[in-house]
């Protein structure tokens, strides 16, 4: 078994953080179900603005709501408006992240979608490793190498 990257939330914004709670992370739910993130997943936090690095657990916030609230010891770590990444990881074997092909959601200033990305882990002819990009916008403007962008 080894770890890989199960689902991503790249550029969401924090929109509160509430000190006196027990923890975990707030997300609108309909962002959690699209990537596959599930209630009380564990996950890394990064935020991009501070640098700091957390896990902790997902909460359902309400759907349609664009919420990404820091609770407990979490809400010191970030400020709301702070960009953050939200990643799970799943423990599988190779041919289980082939099937997965996790998907990240991109997010603009008021957490709206504005790409949708997924990581593709396949097999070329030889039977080595290699991974593919597809992104929904046709830029390429994060820098992927021309070599996996798909």
């Amino acid at each position: 078994m080894e770890k890989y990257v199960g689902a991503k939330l790249h550029g969401i914004r924090v929109t509160d953080a509430k000190l006196n709670y027990h923890g975990s992370i707030t997300i609108d739910a309909d962002f959690c179900r699209e990537v596959g993130l599930k209630p009380l997943e564990y996950v890394e936090i990064w935020n991009k603005m501070s640098g700091a690095r957390i896990s902790t657990y997902v909460l359902y916030g309400d759907p349609g709501s664009k919420c990404c609230i820091l609770n407990g010891a979490a809400a010191r770590t970030c400020q709301q408006g702070d960009e953050i990444i939200i990643a799970s990881s799943v423990f599988c074997e190779i041919d289980d992240i082939i099937k997965l092909k996790p998907r990240v959601l991109v997010f603009g200033e008021n957490n709206e979608i504005v790409d949708r990305i997924t990581y593709e882990v396949f097999r070329r002819a030889d039977n080595s490793l290699d991974m593919a990009v597809s992104s929904e916008l046709s830029d390429n403007s994060y820098g992927f190498p021309a070599s996996i962008s798909a």
